[in-house]
């Protein structure tokens, strides 16, 4: 899973992001998603072993969704950040036309399955994201239809209670596997080739990111190492000791 949205428009006023307490990275997180719109959602669906749906064609599928109530005339957002996504191809007027709305959405998105799953579901489900933190935020903004709780250890319990028993943020587990950097660094440091669309566009990099875990686990938690990959379930980078 991967999202887009319009940047971080607050930030502490002294520290940089990774001198911060998670207390604190989730008060700043909450100030942005609470104030902003969701741009993009994408979402890449596998098998255990890495393999994408065909639908009995040649090609396999990947979901991107677009979401019509940012709003550049009237919303808050960091302008670099929005150059950026421009050059990437997003179109925003567009999306205010013709994308979906983020209350039907929420309502799709629960009755696919994919949320609030039944427990034999829940169970066999596993969300893998890179820097989630805001991924998340803007995702239980939608499927709640209300701001963020204040409480960081709620807002992990919302997590849990929207998506399930299994979460992987592989910012997180990055550090141990001896990487650095974000998710185009990571995926070429482990020789992961971008297989379609680009940087920035949230279904072409959850693909990199679904591509880059199966790597990941196979270089790093395969063998004596499997069990380790449990430890980073529900780390969430930034917000690693909140709940």
């Amino acid at each position: 899973m991967d999202t887009e949205f319009p940047g971080v428009i607050y930030d502490h006023p002294q520290l940089h992001y990774s001198s911060l307490s998670p207390t604190e990275s989730y008060s700043i997180m909450k100030k942005n998603v609470d104030a902003m719109e969701l741009i993009q959602l994408g979402l890449t669906l596998s098998d255990a072993e890495g393999n994408l749906p065909d639908f009995g064609t040649d090609c396999c599928y990947v979901w991107e969704f677009n979401f019509r109530e940012f709003d550049m005339d009237e919303d808050l957002y960091n302008p670099q950040s929005i150059d950026l996504l421009k050059r990437q191809g997003i179109d925003f007027s567009k999306n205010k036309r013709m994308g979906i709305h983020s209350f039907y959405f929420a309502r799709l998105f629960t009755n696919s399955g994919l949320s609030l799953a039944p427990t034999w579901v829940d169970k066999n489900r596993t969300w893998v994201t890179f820097h989630s933190t805001y991924d998340f935020g803007f995702l239980i903004k939608i499927l709640s239809q209300r701001e963020l709780p204040d409480d960081p250890s709620e807002f992990m319990g919302l997590v849990r209670m929207y998506f399930g028993v299994q979460v992987f943020d592989m910012k997180q587990m990055m550090g141990f596997c001896g990487l650095h950097g974000g998710l185009e660094r990571m995926a070429k440091s482990l020789n992961v080739e971008r297989m379609a669309g680009k940087s920035h566009q949230a279904g072409s990099d959850s693909l990199l990111t679904i591509q880059a875990f199966m790597e990941l686990k196979k270089v790093y938690f395969s063998g004596p190492t499997m069990e380790l990959l449990n430890e980073f379930n529900y780390i969430l980078h930034g917000l690693a000791t909140v709940y």
